[in-house]
């Protein structure tokens, strides 16, 4: 049987283990391809497709079928049922779904499931501006794995930028200062440059301010002036 899944569920943490109190690494959003490694227990062990990340997800909501027509470009969409009401669900940022029908204000990506269409863009769409996409989660609380408006680390909104574009980018810190080609050793940064340092990393908004997802304190991601987490 081909081995390529897609993820039917706004979003699902992935753990280190086959269980909800082991520690959460990532997760995996709407639309996200994997492939399934073994299944054991109501629990799937998997490798995403994207990024090859391995990790564990409920044996649930998934599909061998999803031709994307559209992804999510807003921190988080409602869904709204056949009337047109919010239901308590949501879509998070970079969710690739399938366009199925659409009217003026609507466009229905399930049977009876439907987004507003201003909050969605054609899936070949590029947005070459980072900090579009940045932006969108300043004031996330941060959660370590998380990649969504639930909570965001450092090394996932770096990777989401890229993920939207639809090119390849490590998830983790330690991955990620191995796949960059730049030197970042340096005493003046400008716009766009990322740094790195130990277990962290973030983006310069100019030469003097960066951003980034910061976790000991708790804090939010958010613009700062000085330079610790995932």
């Amino acid at each position: 049987m081909k081995n390529n899944y897609f993820y039917k569920k706004p979003l699902s943490n992935i753990y280190k283990k086959p269980s909800e109190v082991s520690e959460v690494t990532s997760q995996i959003i709407y639309g996200e391809k994997f492939k399934v490694l073994s299944k054991n227990k109501g629990w799937l062990k998997i490798k995403t497709s994207y990024d090859n990340y391995i990790g564990y997800i409920r044996d649930e909501n998934y599909t061998h079928d999803h031709n994307p027509t559209h992804k999510v470009f807003s921190l988080k969409i409602n869904i709204f049922n056949k009337q047109k009401k919010k239901t308590k669900y949501f879509l998070p940022f970079a969710s690739k779904v399938l366009i199925i029908q659409e009217n003026k204000k609507f466009a229905e990506f399930e049977k009876d499931k439907w987004i507003l269409k201003k909050d969605i863009k054609k899936i070949d769409h590029v947005e070459k501006d980072y900090l579009k996409i940045l932006k969108l989660f300043l004031r996330t609380k941060y959660v370590w794995g998380g990649k969504t408006y639930r909570g965001i680390d450092c090394s996932a909104i770096l990777q989401l930028f890229y993920y939207y574009n639809n090119k390849y980018y490590p998830r983790d810190t330690k991955d990620q200062i191995g796949y960059s080609t730049k030197n970042m050793k340096k005493d003046i940064f400008k716009k766009g440059d990322i740094i790195f340092w130990k277990g962290h990393v973030a983006i310069c908004v100019s030469s003097k301010k960066l951003i980034h997802a910061y976790g000991p304190e708790k804090k939010s991601f958010n613009y700062v002036y000085n330079k610790n987490n995932r």
